[in-house]
């Protein structure tokens, strides 16, 4: 009897050395690895040679190209010396001109449709075709007709529609308006709290709308190149999608039981060793 409990100690402590220990060594080791995202997936711009110093000029267009299309919302003020003639071609007086960005929607009741073909029913003027056209050609195209009217005026074009959405490995994800002409890749990404730490920077899904559908392209933000995409500039209603690194989807994020798995490899550390001790 006593012999076979030592035959049965010696195998449980053979058994210990050649298989368990070293599968619970390797098991600890991959849970750390895996919890551990490296730098080079977090940083932004980076450089194909990280040593060179030099900076390098990129070239992108600043200003907006967004192409009006049917349904959107124009926001159109002009602006003259004589109050009462150029009320006319306004939806509301100069002293309330401050009132018209209050809010979101005074924004909208103070713009106008563009419809099914692509015109605008603006004051006085009448019928102006906007469709396929930017703000600035817009503008020139108002001046031009409000000109044979009245001199000494000036326009102001503005989009109202202007919204991005930002989804995925975002820290705050959602839809945001924006109140200005343009903007970037990284200036909506900071409007939405900065992407986790878990987001796949290389390739992030940018998706646009167009006349046949929708198009969607992949941002590499990692890369510097980044800087001199066409896609770098935003336009309206584009989506952000941001995907989660291959870590997340193995469950390695930070609702991982992290205390579990580490207390299960302590106690079964401590079985071993209360075997090899007796």
């Amino acid at each position: 009897m006593y012999f076979c409990l030592f035959q049965f100690r010696y195998s449980m402590k053979q058994t210990l050395t050649l298989v368990i220990k070293p599968a619970l060594v390797f098991l600890f080791i991959a849970v750390l690895l895996s919890s551990c995202v490296p730098q080079k997936k977090i940083k932004y711009l980076q450089r194909e040679q990280e040593k060179d110093t030099v900076s390098f000029f990129h070239v992108n267009k600043r200003y907006s190209d967004y192409k009006i299309q049917v349904n959107d919302n124009l926001y159109i003020r002009v602006y003259a010396l004589d109050e009462k003639a150029f009320m006319f071609f306004n939806k509301q007086s100069a002293s309330n001109s401050y009132n018209d960005f209050a809010n979101d929607a005074s924004i909208y009741l103070n713009s106008y449709d563009v419809n099914s073909e692509g015109y605008i029913d603006f004051p006085v003027v009448g019928k102006v075709y906007v469709k396929d056209l930017n703000v600035f050609q817009i503008r020139e195209v108002l001046q031009k007709m409000i000109g044979e009217y009245l001199k000494e005026t000036t326009v102001v074009v503005k989009t109202v529609n202007f919204k991005i959405t930002m989804v995925g490995e975002v820290n705050r994800p959602g839809q945001f308006t924006i109140y200005k002409d343009d903007i970037n890749v990284f200036e909506a990404i900071s409007m939405a709290g900065d992407l986790s730490e878990f987001a796949n920077r290389s390739k992030v899904a940018l998706v646009r709308q167009s006349n046949g559908g929708s198009q969607v392209y992949y941002l590499d933000l990692n890369s510097d190149k980044i800087l001199s995409s066409p896609y770098y500039y935003l336009q309206p209603n584009d989506i952000i999608y941001v995907s989660p690194l291959g870590y997340k989807r193995w469950g390695m994020g930070s609702t991982f039981p992290w205390a579990l798995v580490l207390g299960s490899i302590t106690t079964t550390l401590l079985i071993i060793n209360y075997i090899k001790t007796y």
